[in-house]
């Protein structure tokens, strides 16, 4: 990069995005460089990057002697919690470091000329994770050095709430997505994820840090992963409403929401901040990386819809996500977007199969780019083998099983829904479509043996929020276990997914959802036990659930032999459950979602 490519300075004075108020000095006294350099952090604690940098550029553009500027501009550049080094390509890998390299150099030429010293300590701890050896040090050196410079950066400055955000920022991408051993509920053993609670705790205890946009947000990235998510409630609720245009921001707390079983929460502020991104997109043209972001909401929405029954808003979501994600962005070579948004598109067969739209599924064609679509066309070979499993077409499902094996292969390892894998996330379908069919073979023993084996795979993926495979995995496996009388252990199946037994981690447990409510409810009854305290309990939770539904909940599954008849979604508008658990309300229409619910 060049003074030459810097844009054309803009007056600050024009309208921009409401981000909230967040603001921190910087040495400068242009007013507009200090106002794009604001927006700058707003926009990357929001983590925008793109638009962040786009900010730092026009500060520069104001004032070229702005160090703080040429820091953001390093920062907003470089690898974050959700794109580490190493998803980068070897091309956009050489064009980061490059600008990089060049801000900060440029920033430290103006050392001097009565900048602060903080600014200054910034700028030379940044410089650590653009090394001028990168063939010698590897992405992970870089990551430690540069957070070690930032934890004595820390240590000089711990009053400052923006060190204090960006030193955790620094101890959280040592181990992104991996803070915390979900299966002992203790922080991972190479992750630094003690500091980062001592740090995120003492600054959102300040009167600076209480509402301190970059913090909150770090706190919901801490806490989610941890026993403890709920703690993250209150510092969600805060942060919800800081920032009307910083769509990610809106978004965040809804990965607190989820895990505590608070959907329609979920559903509601990701719809805020579908408006806030796509405003966004429409107004800048921007499909960069903030695509992830922006599809984001939408996937959460989708996910919080089907654990809480919601059939019309998951597709309504889904109808969103894949109207506002177009082939030229998937087909950007670097960085290689395809690797990173075509499992988006693999959603609307999840969706299908959770509410049992069977006729769709097998109606739906697959794609012309199979290739380009590699996802999708693994997970339609996924659903049309269950779709054909549940109806009674097994030598047509044991094709598609045949198919989606080898649409398996065809997926590129680098291929992701991150932080895992699509080959991780499609490898749970492959016990699951063979326990479907062997069920319907009567050869249950066999069927129960794939789906557990689904089930630790389910549960083995790495965390995420929404979790890579759409639909729990005991669902179907309590479901049928149920409908062969097994109740013992269906009991147990439900309760280790509402996280009532205690012996599942809390990041894979679903509290609240209406499925497993309903069926553990089921099992009680069918246990003589209706009458219990805890089968009060559970009632009185199934029939808040069932008043949101808009369709029918008869199991927790459609794959169960009852429900092969075409699934008949439900209006619900008065949210009445009747004594056996159903909901009252008007049929609307068949199995065709394509003309009625259109976002």
């Amino acid at each position: 990069m060049s003074f030459d490519e810097l844009p054309e300075p803009i007056p600050a004075s024009k309208p921009y995005y409401d981000l909230g108020n967040l603001t921190r000095p910087a040495s400068t006294d242009s007013y507009d460089a200090l106002e794009w350099f604001n927006r700058g952090l707003r926009w990357v604690y929001g983590f925008n990057h793109a638009a962040a940098a786009q900010c730092f550029e026009q500060a520069l553009a104001h004032d070229k002697e702005c160090v703080a500027a040429y820091w953001g501009l390093a920062y907003a550049s470089g690898p974050n919690y959700n794109k580490p080094w190493e998803v980068f390509d070897e091309a956009d890998i050489k064009r980061t470091v490059a600008k990089c390299h060049w801000a900060v150099e440029e920033g430290l030429k103006r050392r001097d000329s009565g900048v602060s010293v903080v600014e200054v300590a910034l700028l030379e701890a940044i410089g650590k994770r653009f090394p001028t050896d990168r063939d010698t040090r590897t992405h992970q050196e870089w990551n430690v050095a540069y957070a070690d410079a930032m934890v004595e950066v820390y240590a000089k400055f711990k009053d400052d709430v923006d060190v204090a955000a960006l030193t955790a920022d620094a101890l959280m991408n040592l181990t992104p997505w991996a803070l915390w051993d979900i299966s002992t509920g203790q922080p991972a053993k190479k992750s630094r994820t003690v500091e980062v609670k001592e740090i995120l705790d003492t600054a959102l205890a300040t009167p600076a840090g209480h509402n301190h946009i970059g913090l909150l947000h770090l706190y919901i990235h801490y806490i989610e992963m941890s026993p403890t998510p709920e703690l993250g409630l209150v510092p969600g609720d805060r942060l919800r409403k800081l920032s009307p245009d910083g769509g990610h921001l809106t978004h965040m707390p809804s990965h607190i929401d989820v895990l505590v079983g608070e959907y329609r929460r979920a559903i509601a502020s990701n719809w805020e901040a579908v408006v806030a991104d796509e405003k966004y997109r429409k107004e800048s043209g921007d499909l960069a990386f903030y695509t992830f972001y922006r599809l984001h909401d939408y996937h959460t929405i989708v996910y919080a819809a089907m654990h809480c029954g919601q059939f019309f808003e998951a597709i309504r979501a889904v109808d969103g996500m894949e109207n506002s994600l177009v082939p030229e962005v998937l087909r950007v070579e670097s960085p290689p977007m395809a690797d990173w948004l075509e499992y988006f598109l693999s959603v609307r067969p999840h969706v299908l199969v959770r509410f049992g739209k069977w006729d769709e599924i097998l109606a739906t064609p697959l794609p012309e780019d199979q290739h380009l679509y590699c996802t999708l066309t693994a997970t339609l070979h996924y659903a049309k083998g269950i779709a054909c499993a549940v109806t009674g077409k097994i030598p047509e499902a044991r094709e598609q099983q045949r198919l989606y094996e080898d649409a398996i292969k065809r997926v590129p390892a680098s291929r992701m829904m991150y932080p895992n894998t699509c080959h991780d996330i499609l490898a749970v379908g492959e016990p699951m479509l063979e326990g479907e069919i062997a069920y319907r073979l009567g050869d249950y023993t066999s069927a129960f043996e794939a789906l557990r084996e689904a089930v630790k795979l389910y549960d083995n993926l790495v965390y995420a929020e929404p979790w890579g495979w759409m639909q729990p995995i005991r669902h179907a496996l309590a479901a049928l276990l149920l409908e062969q009388h097994q109740v013992e252990e269906a009991t147990s199946v439900y309760a280790e997914d509402l996280g009532i037994s205690g012996t599942l981690p809390r990041a894979c447990q679903h509290p609240g959802n209406v499925w497993a409510l309903h069926g553990y409810h089921e099992c009680l009854r069918r246990l003589g036990k209706e009458r219990s305290r805890e089968a009060n309990v559970i009632q009185k939770q199934l029939a808040v659930a069932l008043a949101i539904v808009d369709v029918k909940v008869e199991s927790s599954c459609y794959c169960v032999t009852s429900s092969t008849k075409k699934t008949k979604a439900t209006s619900n508008s008065n949210g009445v459950a009747d004594t056996d658990g159903h909901v009252d309300g008007e049929v609307h229409g068949d199995n065709d979602v394509s003309t009625c619910c259109k976002a």
